[in-house]
């Protein structure tokens, strides 16, 4: 089938500001998780490619860290120019916003996509959490002003409301070319990376107001042996009293981490998994670009 004429493959951005639904849009779509989520900002640190392939079509999502205002250390920039440079290499673009909030960050996400020659459409999230749908129309005409949209989409990411819609939308802007990855793949991330990233999500979902964002992970051991994964994995952080939060009063809160990360690895895997967990103290790893380049 990918050697044929007749199919279509892009990729698609999905672009917006910190904590307005992109991954969660990116695994409702995919129908499972491939990028972790929270309710705090900055959850998504990496490009990641989800890929949806059915008959003849292959679209292969790209879901990017939020953009954001402020680039005081280096994991800052280095996630904005993220969102730059898939920009200058999709054939369409999803620019996501939150109902009927358009501000200073929505901007800023605006002004990164007046360069952009490919279509783009407009997708308005949490629609269902509206009290009062009518003002929806207004605020549509006030957006459609702002930018030559391709299409202005309402949506729940969260609860899968006209997703099939914008599916049948990003379809028809995909360019004819053949499959670049194989039909059964569905993201270009390792499962190392992948065990990462849950660990990651479990001391957001955690300790996401003691603990904002200064935490990584590092795999120093992934082996599959029969029906057991080995996993082991250091979490860093940037001072010392950050280790003690993450470790908690006699261990409990490390533990309750490594136990829900464990779980969902074990689905994800479809294996059993051997998960050890440690905390250690790197100063400034925020801030260290090289560092930053092989840590989740």
């Amino acid at each position: 089938m990918t050697e044929t004429s007749n199919t279509r493959c892009g990729l698609v951005a999905i672009v917006g500001r910190p904590n307005v639904g992109k991954s969660t849009l990116l695994n409702h779509l995919l129908e499972q998780k491939i990028s972790i989520t929270s309710r705090k900002p900055q959850t998504t640190r990496h490009r990641i490619l989800g890929i949806k392939t059915g008959g003849d079509n292959q679209i292969i999502y790209v879901d990017t860290p939020g953009l954001h205002k402020a680039e005081k250390k280096a994991m800052n920039r280095i996630m904005n120019s993220t969102v730059s440079n898939v920009l200058d290499d999709v054939d369409v673009v999803l620019f996501l916003v939150d109902r009927l909030t358009f501000n200073e960050e929505d901007e800023l996400v605006l002004e990164r996509l007046q360069r952009v020659k490919v279509p783009v459409l407009l997708l308005i999230n949490k629609c269902d959490r509206l009290d009062d749908r009518a003002r929806l129309l207004p605020h549509i005409e006030k957006l459609s002003a702002r930018r030559d949209f391709a299409e202005i989409i309402p949506l729940s990411a969260l609860r899968g409301h006209n997703l099939d819609a914008l599916e049948r939308c990003v379809l028809n802007y995909l360019p004819e070319g053949p499959f670049l990855f194989p039909e059964d793949q569905v993201t270009d991330r390792s499962q190392r990376f992948l065990a990462a990233e849950l660990i990651r999500e479990k001391i957001t979902r955690q300790l996401g107001d003691e603990l904002p964002y200064e935490a990584a992970v590092e795999i120093e051991q992934f082996k599959r042996e029969g029906n057991v994964t080995h996993v082991h994995a250091l979490i860093l952080v940037d001072k010392p009293g950050q280790k003690q939060i993450i470790i908690g009063h006699k261990g409990e809160r490390l533990k309750a981490i490594g136990q829900a990360a464990r779980l969902e690895m074990e689905r994800s895997l479809d294996s059993k998994v051997m998960l050890n967990l440690w905390v250690k103290v790197k100063s400034g790893w925020s801030d260290d670009e090289r560092a930053l380049q092989s840590l989740n």
